[in-house]
């Protein structure tokens, strides 16, 4: 049996809030959806193992968008999960078959949402308005001006239209405008730059604070120095300790004291988590859960054979993989205000060195550019399997933080 693999990309709200995953699934490198035609119990275990079993950790408790063609529906794939859990995809139809239209209607009766993907405007798409949820359209495809009748005729049946391959912020806004409700593509893109913008002396302290994460040692005196500086983070350290105490009454006297109660560990995940989402206060919190799980990726796999070699730097550098997004800002330019060591900055600048390569053939999975790391998995003696299994692993951890904070 062939094994699958799994890779999302976030869709957002006008506000930037994450409201779902689309997952890619493929029994190979060719990105393929298992097809069910010859071989229906085989693809049906491989959904049962390898899909319903992480689906709610791998979407964060946000929907699953999941790409269907007509046979999966026919051999009812989708009754497999709970249907206020996923949004069935219909994927790799030309037009609405008698038979599609029966198909979906069932599914519609049956309480599932759908989506109908890549929308072209074809009329012959209307018979399905009354049975779905979502429409999806490629911009890259669609001149948006063409769809103001389309748009008011899907607003009678409540569809909601989402926008695929929108590369900015900007982009997001005209098209909010136009009538798109939600939007994908956003940040697994080259994001908009504001040259020139000067950061604001919160985010100039996070990323102090962050910067003092790649040290191999923690400086305790230097990071309750700058914790000192802001009374929520000073809030938010006490808090971290009186969680973390098991039942023994704790006095701090001092906030290094606290820092150093918490040991090293435990500071630096919460630096990570802290700094991360005072910095995307004014962004999706999509951006930071992606570095945390970016990080916790490259932290695991520089365990793993040539990647040892980084294995300090590691986490700190996924960490800081969107920086740029973060604060809309070339990457370089950030650089100049955070003492980071010289690996860190080349593999931040240009992917250079092991480093680079590390987070590379990371941030190259989680946004499914799978055919580009083919080459860096057999040179790291790595497999699918195990960049699989710590996506998983690092999921469930990011989704632990946000349990406990």
């Amino acid at each position: 049996m062939h094994n699958t693999y799994i890779a999302r990309q976030a869709i957002f709200n006008a506000k930037l809030e994450t409201i779902g995953y689309e997952l890619f699934f493929r029994d190979s490198i060719e990105n393929k959806f298992p097809e069910v035609d010859q071989d229906i119990a085989s693809s049906k275990l491989i959904i049962q193992n390898h899909i319903q079993g992480d689906i709610h950790t791998l979407c964060m408790g946000k929907l699953a968008f999941i790409n269907f063609t007509e046979s999966n529906l026919r051999h009812k794939f989708p009754l497999m999960f709970d249907k206020d859990l996923i949004v069935i995809e219909l994927q790799g139809h030309n037009k609405p078959s008698e038979n599609l239209v029966k198909i979906v209607r069932y599914y519609h009766q049956n309480g599932y949402k759908i989506a109908l993907k890549d929308y072209d405007l074809a009329l012959h798409w209307e018979v399905l308005f009354p049975y779905i949820n979502i429409v999806k359209v490629n911009i890259e495809k669609i001149n948006t001006k063409r769809l103001h009748p389309a748009v008011a005729k899907m607003k009678t049946f409540n569809i909601r239209i989402l926008a695929e391959h929108v590369e900015t912020k900007n982009q997001q806004q005209t098209l909010a405008e136009v009538g798109f409700n939600y939007f994908q593509g956003y940040f697994y893109h080259q994001p908009e730059m504001i040259t020139g913008q000067t950061l604001t002396t919160l985010k100039t302290m996070m990323i102090r604070l962050l910067s003092e994460t790649s040290h191999t040692s923690l400086n305790f005196e230097k990071i309750s120095q700058i914790i000192s500086h802001d009374v929520n983070l000073t809030i938010g350290l006490l808090k971290m300790v009186n969680n973390v105490s098991t039942g023994v009454s704790v006095e701090i006297k001092s906030l290094k004291q606290a820092a150093t109660y918490l040991g090293e560990g435990k500071l630096r995940q919460f630096i990570a988590i802290l700094a991360l989402s005072n910095l995307t206060s004014d962004q999706a919190d999509e951006v930071c859960k992606q570095s945390l799980i970016t990080g916790r990726m490259m932290q695991t796999l520089s365990t793993k054979n040539n990647f040892t070699s980084v294995q300090e730097l590691a986490f700190i550098t996924g960490l800081l993989s969107s920086i740029d997004v973060i604060l809309s800002m070339p990457v370089a330019e950030i650089l100049k205000t955070m003492p980071l060591a010289k690996p860190i900055e080349k593999a931040l600048i240009a992917n250079d060195g092991v480093l680079g390569e590390l987070l590379n053939l990371t941030t190259s999975f989680i946004a499914d550019n799978n055919e580009d790391i083919q080459a860096l998995i057999a040179t790291h003696g790595l497999s699918n399997e195990i960049i699989q299994q710590e996506f998983l692993s690092a999921c469930k951890w990011c989704q632990a933080l946000e349990l406990s904070s």
